[in-house]
């Protein structure tokens, strides 16, 4: 007997998993501020990879540097020197505070790397039993467990308890609050400069400094996450530098290779000495190519006019967004360092996100209220300008009900 049964065929499943809430673009070029999808058509981008193409899509002092790598060689390990490595290494202590430097793949390998170093440092340098590491809410560290643990927003928290101990959230900017430190006697305190994901919120000066002093009087590390902040987003090649303090530890990805997946924490010599053969280690962190691209990517920076640009230009950035303050009421306030910008509305970010897709402008959010801006540091003021443009139809598009 014949089974007339219709069967529905069975919907495709992507062979990724969906950890992300994608927007309908498939990107397949990019050069300097701009992309291009799978179509043809272009896009501003004004997200840089989330703050990682800091010198542009594929800029060509880093691309030169790795086609030279991709000759000799990819790989090699940790089990032996690796000359990139020494020359990055170089470059970044030579420009920062920091003495030593140890290499990963990411942001949160390096934020992993900070807790791990600052338990020992804890441990085996002061021997105390000390583990405790301060944070602040609405921060944001990574998303591996430790770093979500350390994380200061509970939706980034939600659904992975037990969540790893050893972490205490004060509130950000509040000086008074730090007269807890004393207290909980932690064994370091890592924050951000400029609250990223936490919604663009730049730290207070005093605040700061307080904060540096009372570490430097009981020997509490200081650990700055500058995983967004750094490789020149704010105007310096470090955002701490216009802080007036010194971190014990530094924590770095995103810019760092140019949008070549690599992390590294620079650490004074204290903390550094912590680590030593057998304490920590990674595969690929830190292996030829990756080092390759962060050494065309901290030489250009570091030997060119570019920081000064950075400054001159974000000048102009801010003339401009003030000028769209005044015409549209829903922008409550600008705020952020250098090219990392936040826009804060009382509208629906996300929707503006979406909509400024279809007028061919990539940007992100910071949080439900709050529009992030990461254009490219090499941006030119006519770049801005389409920018501006395109925001204006954006807005003009939502405010007519398009």
């Amino acid at each position: 007997m014949a089974n007339n049964t219709s069967v529905s065929p069975i919907s495709p499943i992507s062979p990724v998993m969906a950890t992300y809430g994608r927007f309908p673009v498939t990107l397949v070029k990019g050069k300097g501020s701009y992309v291009w999808d799978d179509q043809g058509i272009k896009y501003l981008d004004f997200t840089s990879g989330i703050a990682t193409c800091n010198l542009g899509h594929v800029p060509d002092v880093v691309k030169a540097k790795l086609e030279e790598q991709l000759q000799s060689l990819w790989h090699c390990s940790n089990l032996y020197h690796i000359p990139n490595q020494q020359e990055l290494a170089g470059l970044l202590t030579e420009n920062s505070c920091g003495a030593q430097v140890f290499f990963c793949n990411s942001g949160a390998e390096a934020n992993e790397a900070a807790i791990k170093l600052a338990r020992r440092y804890a441990q085996k340098i002061k021997g105390t039993d000390s583990f405790e590491v301060v944070t602040f809410q609405q921060s944001f560290h990574g998303r591996t467990l430790a770093t979500l643990s350390a994380t200061g927003q509970e939706k980034i928290q939600q659904g992975f308890a037990p969540l790893v101990k050893g972490f205490s959230y004060f509130p950000f900017n509040d000086i008074d609050a730090l007269n807890q430190l004393d207290v909980i006697k932690p064994a370091a305190v890592l924050l951000e400069l400029v609250q990223g994901e936490g919604g663009v919120i730049p730290a207070d000066t005093e605040w700061v400094k307080k904060l540096a002093a009372i570490c430097e009087e009981k020997d509490i590390l200081l650990m700055v996450d500058e995983i967004q902040t750094g490789i020149g987003r704010t105007g310096s090649l470090f955002a701490y530098q216009q802080y007036g303090i010194e971190p014990d530890v530094i924590s770095i990805a995103k810019g760092l290779g140019s949008g070549f997946p690599i992390g590294a924490i620079i650490a004074k010599e204290k903390a550094a000495k912590a680590f030593e053969p057998g304490t920590h280690g990674s595969t690929f962190g830190g292996n030829p190519l990756a080092t390759a691209a962060g050494v065309a990517t901290i030489s250009h920076i570091v030997e060119s006019d570019l920081l000064n640009q950075v400054n001159e230009i974000s000048i102009y950035l801010d003339q401009q967004l003030e000028q769209l303050k005044e015409k549209y009421t829903f922008i409550k306030n600008i705020r952020g360092k250098g090219l990392l910008k936040g826009l804060v509305m009382d509208t629906d970010v996300l929707n503006i996100v979406k909509k400024a897709i279809e007028k061919q402008l990539l940007i992100l959010t910071a949080g439900p209220n709050v529009v992030r801006i990461l254009p490219p540091l090499t941006v030119t003021k006519e770049e801005i300008n389409e920018f501006i443009l395109k925001l204006e139809e954006t807005f003009q598009s939502i405010e007519k009900g398009e």
